[in-house]
């Protein structure tokens, strides 16, 4: 297909979605699974009007990924309920950290044992597939920015660190690929720079660039009143500037973007003089949300960049939503589905992250109910195909590419139809909206 079709092709789709959003919203399916056998149905699979070689195309997919988690951690990090507190954000950081690296170990043992890969595929491939999904997974996440429930707040901040806490399993797997068999000196500076430094520095260059904007914004707004401030234009440069911080630092820039979105907001309620609730969550004062108070306020709330700009990013990310999961259509074939592709996904679905779960929220609050939904809701998306391209482009070898192009291709698509069809359902019947 040339540049002219797929520019058809897409338009036709957003038109398609655009028109027919309500009637997608009423589905007992996610709109992700609608792209998806779109993609299969228009790939080579049935029709073959379309194909998409991810080995060809590996530098503009990874690109075109990257960009697609950037935006979706960035409205992540600005919907979350802040201040940052351990008891609130610590099953989180557990699932983040701890319970993502149970996974790659899982599924590193599974590839080495079962698929009778080397060590190193095994590892990198755990990389990538362990991350949950921050793009595809809206349907259990926070859904605003005044949504305080707390098992979408789990899963929400969770997908918002762990893609960038994968990163150094990445590495980690590449280095054995390349190796062969890791020296003390490579494990030492893995530990020290991939692990300790690229982690720290991220979450500090994130936050530092958050708190920032948030006071310089506020500043100018009230510095004069008339002062106009293109919340979608700071918001994205935002972005930019704290990622390409983090480039130059190396450091770990998704998950920099993520706490830059949730500084900004923390710093912004703070500005406008957020009070604590019951739960001790800073909310914004606002006369008309209190029943017994029927004064109207004279002039609007103020205004933040968090908040006014997180429209233009959601509807970024469901165009890069459907960009994408059309190009995994497009990627998969009949030789795709065999019983390593299936059977990776099947361990990883019911074994790996619900064994990783349980493990990860040991000894926590978490009650039994919720560790079941988060054992099963790990949706796997567009961040495993950024690392897989990553990969590919760094040093990955041609003998292994094939195989593990293959394997996440189905394990996404899987994902996408296994918990797309099932999230509703289960989430009205166990997790009904407040």
């Amino acid at each position: 297909m040339t540049t002219t079709h797929w520019f058809i092709l897409i338009g036709m789709l957003m038109l398609a979605r655009g028109l027919a959003a309500t009637t997608i919203s009423r589905l007992p399916v996610t709109s992700a699974i609608v792209y998806l056998v779109a993609g299969i149905i228009l790939g080579p699979m049935v029709l073959g009007i379309f194909t998409f070689d991810a080995i060809k195309q590996s530098h503009v997919l990874e690109v075109a990924a990257e960009i697609a988690v950037l935006i979706s951690l960035f409205s992540a990090g600005v919907k979350m309920p802040v201040p940052m507190t351990f008891k609130r954000w610590g099953p989180s950081i557990r699932l983040a950290w701890l319970s993502m690296s149970i996974t790659v170990g899982l599924v590193a043992a599974f590839c080495y044992y079962v698929l009778n890969m080397p060590l190193g595929a095994g590892v990198l491939l755990g990389a990538i597939l362990a991350p949950t999904d921050p793009v595809l997974a809206t349907d259990v996440q926070v859904r605003h920015a005044g949504d305080y429930d707390k098992l979408r707040f789990t899963l929400t901040s969770e997908a918002g660190m762990n893609d960038g806490s994968a990163f150094p399993f990445v590495m980690l797997g590449l280095g054995l690929l390349a190796a062969g068999d890791l020296g003390s000196d490579f494990v030492w500076k893995w530990a020290v720079i991939d692990v300790v430094w690229a982690t720290l520095g991220a979450v500090a260059i994130g936050w530092a660039g958050g708190a920032m904007l948030g006071n310089l914004g506020w500043a100018l707004r009230n510095k004069d009143p008339k002062h106009d401030v293109l919340d979608d234009l700071v918001g994205l440069g935002l972005i930019a500037v704290v990622y390409g911080v983090c480039v130059l630092c190396k450091t770990w820039g998704f998950l920099a973007v993520f706490f830059a979105g949730v500084a900004l907001r923390q710093t912004e309620l703070l500005l406008v003089g957020a009070h604590k609730n019951r739960q001790g969550l800073l909310v914004p004062d606002d006369p008309k949300a209190d029943p017994a108070n029927d004064e109207v306020p004279d002039t609007p709330p103020p205004l933040t960049v968090s908040a006014e700009s997180l429209v233009f990013k959601e509807h970024l990310e469901r165009l890069s939503e459907l960009t994408l999961v059309l190009l995994i259509g497009g990627m998969l074939t009949l030789q795709d589905w065999n019983w390593r592709t299936c059977g990776t996904a099947l361990f990883l679905f019911v074994v790996a992250r619900p064994l990783s779960v349980m493990l990860g929220l040991m000894g926590s609050d978490t009650t039994m109910r919720v560790r079941l939904i988060i054992g099963w809701f790990g949706v796997r998306g567009i961040g495993s195909i950024y690392y897989l391209m990553y990969a590919i482009n760094h040093g990955l070898p041609a003998t292994l590419t094939r195989d593990l192009i293959q394997i996440t291709a189905i394990v996404i698509a899987l994902s996408i139809i296994v918990h797309g069809t099932s999230v509703k359902p289960l989430m009205d019947k166990f997790w009904p909206k407040k």
